[in-house]
């Protein structure tokens, strides 16, 4: 999901990537973001070829992460020595919180954890000890609290208020289908055979499904089954 947002938002600058550690320990991806995101002017080179140079361009990036997100060097989960080691875990402290503050909107799934190995050398050998670590929002008991979004409540609300939300869902499901060069005007009568359904997953999905396997104009019940 970050790796899609990051490339979203960096389409027209035609910056591509492909893995979170490799791709943006350096500190030119992340320079591109945050630029693009917060409109963010750093002082920095755009490109930093030495390891000094990458390492000071991380340097300045981190404390204006730090000082937009209003963040004490205490509530940091991430440095810039576990960054530039290409550490994925603090990549992703850094690549949440920076998605939380600038786009609340992208939908990151709640309590994603890891659990993490600390090895340690004593006197008396290897020391190990294990933790979770969460690396998005914690929330208990999430299925009490989807009965309460807001997009279930319109269901129960008012006739005007549902006729909202089938706009809403006409206009979602045209935006995608519609680069396909379908129009769909009746969600009810156009969407019970299917055919478009699976034509908008594929598109939601970004997956060619086989034609073959269904048929495009059902003319029977059994078809459209």
């Amino acid at each position: 999901l970050l790796t899609e947002w990051i490339n979203r938002t960096l389409k027209e600058e035609h910056i591509v990537v492909k893995s979170l550690e490799e791709d943006l320990y350096d500190g030119l991806v992340l320079h591109h973001l945050l630029e693009n995101l917060g409109s963010l002017k750093l002082d920095v080179d755009k490109i930093a070829l030495t390891e000094k140079k990458q390492r000071q361009k991380l340097t300045v990036i981190m404390e204006a992460v730090a000082k937009c997100l209003q963040l004490e060097e205490s509530q940091l989960k991430w440095s810039v020595e576990s960054v530039f080691a290409k550490d994925l875990l603090s990549t992703l402290h850094l690549l949440v919180a920076i998605a939380k503050h600038f786009e609340p909107s992208l939908a990151l799934p709640p309590n994603v954890q890891v659990e993490t190995i600390t090895i340690e050398t004593t006197s008396r050998g290897l020391k190990t000890s294990n933790a979770v670590e969460y690396i998005t929002e914690k929330k208990e008991n999430i299925e009490a609290q989807s009965r309460d979004y807001a997009f279930d409540e319109l269901f129960s609300c008012d006739p005007d208020k549902l006729d909202a939300v089938k706009k809403a869902v006409l206009q979602f499901v045209n935006q995608h289908v519609g680069k396909l060069g379908l129009n769909v005007k009746d969600i009810k009568s156009q969407l019970s055979d299917g055919v478009i359904l699976l034509l908008l997953i594929g598109q939601l999905e970004g997956y060619f499904l086989n034609l073959r396997n269904f048929f495009l104009t059902p003319a029977s019940t059994t078809e459209m089954v």
